[in-house]
């Protein structure tokens, strides 16, 4: 398990990873922030760009908050970030 730390940018013309900010990885979603909706959109865009199911990916902290705690199950932190950043190694 993983824990990534994430800054959602909601109400994005398009759902795509914009790269790190510092240690935080930007996200920005086409999904309004309201009832959860940007949430479970930003869960399910890391599950498909690190090839998990939406179950393996859960914020945990910051759901209603443009910084989150999202943890990932079954992924080293070393494997997270060599997924997200294959630059880094």
């Amino acid at each position: 398990m993983s824990i990534l730390k994430i800054k959602v940018v909601p109400g994005a013309s398009r759902t795509q990873l914009s790269g790190w900010l510092g240690d935080s990885l930007k996200v920005r979603v086409s999904a309004p922030p309201e009832k959860g909706k940007a949430n479970a959109a930003v869960e399910a865009l890391l599950a498909r760009e690190l090839g998990l199911s939406v179950k393996s990916v859960r914020i945990v902290s910051g759901k209603g908050s443009q910084q989150k705690l999202v943890e990932i199950e079954g992924l080293s932190a070393a494997e997270l970030r060599r997924k997200l950043d294959p630059d880094s190694g």
